[in-house]
């Protein structure tokens, strides 16, 4: 599993583990410092001596690049913030699918709905179901009943009875 982590900040890991080990430091002495293993560093020492620093540099990632970068992503929270009926749906709650309507109209990008949730996740947003609540409902009405009403209503454990038994 890949560290967390920028690209910029695993090569600047890789680079002080090497400055430890060239300053005296055993490999896990350097493990213990940087949070990693004895074989990391050990590597890492390894792909110096071969590439130099250019040896420590971040490989590029496999795989399809994202299609919204991360600034249309800090976009999209900001639109996702004004709400759903400021983009003209009729409720102000989010699905996936409003999400991504919202996506391909503003950045032309499409996206399958189950895959939004992806991009949601990752932005560090969560699904919340909203509660249910009747118009009619009266805050105050209900704060008053169950001051008074419930504690009558309640049942409460009688004290501990002595049973008797007879053969």
């Amino acid at each position: 599993m890949r560290t967390k982590g920028s690209a910029a900040e695993l090569e600047e890991r890789r680079r002080r583990a090497v400055a430890l080990t060239q300053e005296g430091y055993g490999p896990s002495e350097v493990a213990g410092i940087l949070g990693t293993t004895k074989g990391s560093v050990t590597r890492w020492r390894q792909a110096y001596e071969r590439g130099g620093d250019e040896g420590l540099d971040s490989e590029p990632h496999p795989g399809r690049p994202p299609k919204l970068t991360d600034r249309q992503r800090q976009k999209l929270a900001e639109l996702l913030l004004q709400g759903a009926r400021h983009h003209g749906f009729v409720t102000e709650l989010w699905t996936l699918s409003r999400v991504a309507e919202v996506v391909r109209r503003k950045f032309g990008v499409t996206y399958h709905p189950g895959h939004v949730w992806k991009i949601l996740r990752e932005m560090g947003w969560s699904s919340q179901k909203p509660e249910r609540r009747a118009r009619e409902r009266d805050e105050a009405a209900i704060a008053g009943w169950r001051r008074q009403e419930w504690p009558r209503l309640k049942k409460r454990p009688k004290g501990r009875q002595k049973h008797s038994f007879s053969r």
